[in-house]
């Protein structure tokens, strides 16, 4: 493996992890609004509010740690996305400064304001669909170079039917993996209630999921040929990502193994996530940015690589030592401390 290739599969595993993390917590801020709404406040919003209180605070540490080696190894990156990514990339850091205020104002402030959880609900949505127009853009055809300037398509962007389909399928992984996960959450606190709610939602959102995968792929072959063809050679890491996703809804639907149908859901999201990766090389941006063309000198990239291997061998089992402490403790998931 080039160290080209290294460094972007690395980069990878970081987004992965952010993909996760950052989907649980989204969606957990979405039920827990939906819990509210709908008069089921009283069920599931204990189960969610444990979860969040020791975890919200961490979960960009993946996405910093992406940007700045995506930056760090590939320069050029700066240069077209710093562009593309001015008015997306500005919506979702404004979109994540409300979800972190507005979160620590209903818990340490106000914790029965509609206004607080509205506001951290909605953004558990918007924020997901917001970023995915990075990976949208890398598929190209959303920026022009003229006069020595790059100018971005925003109205071609935004009447695109994949952009549209890319962002409808990062609304409803967001959901999925959400109530996945706080479905078997409720299990392991052995909260019977909300794990009736939680377990309909996991099954409402599974359907939606794989016919929002199926629509980004029907748009792509128009949109991107060239990475459709790839993508259809590796057909059965996409195979895989579909048979991980079937063991997860039917332990759902028969009622058992729900830390298992997580761990399935994770490899979903995995074979799909780095498929869709691996098809799309060599290009990081279509057609300017490739891993060859644009990575920086080798001296920088195995300090890089070197340095962010450390990263991701110190974060996860930091994240696991977190969930140790707190979320799977047997005290705390059940709510006695």
């Amino acid at each position: 493996m080039s160290l080209e290739v290294l460094g972007i599969t690395v980069l990878w595993f970081f987004l992965y992890g952010y993909l996760i993390v950052a989907s649980i917590d989204f969606g957990a801020g979405f039920f827990a609004y939906y819990g509210r709404v709908t008069k089921k406040e009283h069920l599931i919003n204990h189960v969610i509010s444990r979860y969040l209180s020791p975890v919200w605070e961490v979960t960009n540490v993946f996405f910093v740690f992406f940007f700045v080696g995506l930056v760090g190894f590939f320069p050029d990156t700066a240069y077209y996305y710093g562009t593309a990514l001015l008015i997306p990339g500005s919506i979702s850091l404004i979109l994540l400064a409300i979800r972190g205020s507005f979160y620590a104002f209903s818990n340490y402030g106000s914790k029965d304001n509609d206004l607080y959880l509205f506001l951290y609900g909605a953004t558990g949505l918007l924020i997901p669909a917001s970023l995915s127009t990075a990976l949208t853009i890398s598929e190209g055809g959303f920026l022009k170079e003229e006069g020595g300037r790059v100018v971005f398509l925003a109205g071609k962007l935004f009447t695109s039917p994949y952009s549209w389909s890319v962002v409808v399928l990062a609304i409803v992984s967001v959901l999925f993996i959400s109530a996945v996960f706080l479905t078997y959450y409720a299990w392991r606190a052995r909260d019977l209630d909300a794990l009736g709610v939680l377990r309909k939602f996991a099954l409402f959102w599974s359907g939606p999921t794989i016919l929002a995968s199926l629509l980004v792929f029907a748009s792509l072959k128009s949109h991107n040929p060239h990475h459709f063809e790839n993508a259809l050679d590796l057909w059965w890491m996409f195979g895989l990502s579909f048979i991980c996703f079937a063991a997860a809804a039917l332990f759902i639907i028969q009622g058992r193994n729900y830390g298992t149908a997580f761990i399935m859901v994770m490899f979903q999201f995995f074979f799909a996530f780095f498929g869709y990766g691996a098809s799309h090389l060599p290009y990081i941006l279509d057609p300017y940015i490739s891993v060859s063309t644009s990575y920086t000198n080798d001296t920088m990239g195995r300090a890089l690589v070197t340095a962010f291997i450390a990263g991701l061998v110190l974060l996860v089992p930091s994240l696991i030592l977190l969930m140790r402490l707190f979320l799977f403790d047997a005290d705390y998931v059940k709510g006695k401390k």
